[in-house]
């Protein structure tokens, strides 16, 4: 067993305020994917203005924030929040889900490029090359806030999590921080430049995430107000599975589009 590092999730206080680890980890996540994609459009001669990229993720983050708490709220513990609606808003008490915020930067997205006319699959590709990198620091802090822990193992590297009782677990955020992180990054980044046609590398990252997502979350502790669905299933596996198969078709109508 390896020991919990117990890092503090503030980095620093200034009386009520905080600045916290999971925090920076996004703005991290979010800074990158925006030089990354000016870096992008800079070297495909694409006449995409700085503002136009600082416009989109104004989009991308309203988006991707509203669908996560929207998406917790439908996916996760919609009897509660339909009694108790007004905690809906308290995002402060946590509860976001990663598909409900893929769902919301999407529809944020395509409005985004409908308004100004422009190609949305194109867009999408070169943005889409650099989410990971949010997805894999966004891990890492909830590792740090001793969060999303896994199920009880007795592997060597297990961890006794703070809020996860005494028993060992693994510690199931590092895993997606490589996988969701790390390797779909490498995936994405590679490929991004071998001609593919336009909504492919999308797809490939539906894909991918999903795969990925999927089988962590065999390792993953399932949220305790949803349990296991059918006995076997996290809602996590339900979602990542539906994943999979929207974009095996989306795959499939973009290399038809294109012929």
């Amino acid at each position: 067993m390896i020991p919990y590092p117990n890092i503090s999730p503030e980095i620093v206080r200034i009386g009520p305020f905080a600045v916290r680890w999971y925090g920076m980890m996004y703005l991290i996540g979010f800074a990158s994917s925006y030089f990354l994609v000016r870096y992008q459009i800079k070297k495909k001669g694409l006449k995409i203005s700085k503002d136009c990229v600082e416009s989109l993720y104004s989009y991308l983050i309203l988006g991707l924030l509203l669908g996560a708490r929207l998406g917790y709220v439908v996916f996760y513990n919609l009897s509660y929040y339909i009694q108790h609606p007004l905690e809906i808003f308290a995002i402060w008490h946590g509860g976001m889900s990663f598909h409900g915020g893929l769902i919301g930067s999407v529809i944020a997205g395509i409005l985004f490029c409908k308004k100004l006319k422009i190609d949305v699959w194109q867009i999408a590709d070169i943005v889409i090359a650099t989410a990971p990198i949010g997805l894999g620091l966004g891990r890492l802090g909830n590792f740090i806030n001793g969060e999303l822990y896994g199920r009880v193992t007795d592997v060597p590297w297990a961890m006794i999590f703070p809020t996860g009782g005494p028993l060992p677990r693994h510690p199931s955020q590092l895993y997606e921080f490589f996988l969701e992180g790390i390797v779909l990054f490498t995936i994405l980044w590679t490929m991004k430049n071998k001609g593919f046609k336009t909504g492919i590398l999308s797809s490939l990252f539906i894909i991918f995430y999903g795969v990925f997502r999927f089988f962590v979350e065999f390792f993953r502790e399932p949220d305790v107000q949803v349990g296991y669905i059918m006995g076997i299933f996290t809602m996590g596996q339900i979602l990542s599975g539906a994943m999979i198969i929207f974009g095996l078709l989306l795959l499939r109508i973009r290399q038809k589009a294109q012929r």
